[in-house]
């Protein structure tokens, strides 16, 4: 696909919208945007907080949402309730536009419990599934561990990592439903994506804001163990 169709944003809490959320400057999650600016529409991949910002943003572009892709079910992604304290997400976003919010199957419980969305608001996916939004196909990834449906994003050499892999560190697997071994094997999907592959990460917990593969499988410790034994000794709590 020509570069000038293939529309892609990467927006920061706390920064590029609910500006004034403290707790979304804490949390400093990333939000994306991925579409086709020849037909006009686009997804967002993990929409919380200020959500009518959000759509503000796309729509000042000349996008229409036609669709949400949650990577998982915390309500820093989705939207629910964190440590007391309401968030925005994807229920808010859908009194607005109606709209598909795209799930991994093994999170759909997850999501229906974190967001109050109904099954029948969310389309269901196994790993290996094709959403497209106009002419622009996106991979999913299904990568379990942070989350038993935790899913990535694989579109026109980026992936969108969600909590499975930082450009540090990877999402925690001490929550309930994580899992260290399965963690071990998604990363090692990961860390298989063709060279060149930039990874945009869910949370801005380094300095740059995205990274190749080949980099990251360099320079992040959790690709210093040499067997599943070596990363469950080391990251199994």
């Amino acid at each position: 696909m020509a570069d000038d169709r293939f529309y892609f944003r990467q927006l920061l809490s706390g920064r590029d919208f609910a500006a004034n959320d403290p707790l979304a400057q804490q949390m400093v999650n990333f939000v994306y945007a991925i579409g086709d600016r020849a037909k006009g529409e686009c997804v967002l991949i993990d929409p919380a907080y200020a959500v009518n910002e959000l759509l503000d943003i796309v729509e000042n572009d000349g996008m229409k949402v036609t669709g949400v892709l949650a990577t998982h079910f915390h309500p820093d992604h989705i939207g629910g309730n964190m440590m007391g304290q309401p968030v925005e997400g994807v229920a808010t976003l859908l009194e607005r536009c109606s709209c598909p919010v795209h799930v991994q199957r093994d999170e759909t419980p997850w999501v229906m419990r974190t967001s109050g969305l109904g099954a029948d608001q969310l389309v269901e996916h196994d790993g290996g599934d094709v959403v497209k939004v106009g002419d622009v196909e996106i991979t999913l990834v299904h990568t379990p561990g942070h989350t038993p449906g935790s899913q990535c994003f694989h579109v026109e050499g980026r992936l969108v990592s969600g909590d499975t892999l930082f450009l540090d560190g990877c999402g925690r697997t001490d929550f309930p439903g994580s899992d260290p071994a399965a963690m071990y094997d998604s990363l090692q999907t990961l860390g298989a994506m063709p060279e060149g592959t930039v990874v945009y990460p869910g949370h801005r917990y380094s300095l740059p804001s995205s990274a190749t593969i080949d980099a990251i499988r360099e320079q992040n410790y959790v690709y210093r163990p040499k067997s599943k034994e070596q990363w469950l000794t080391m990251f199994s709590h």
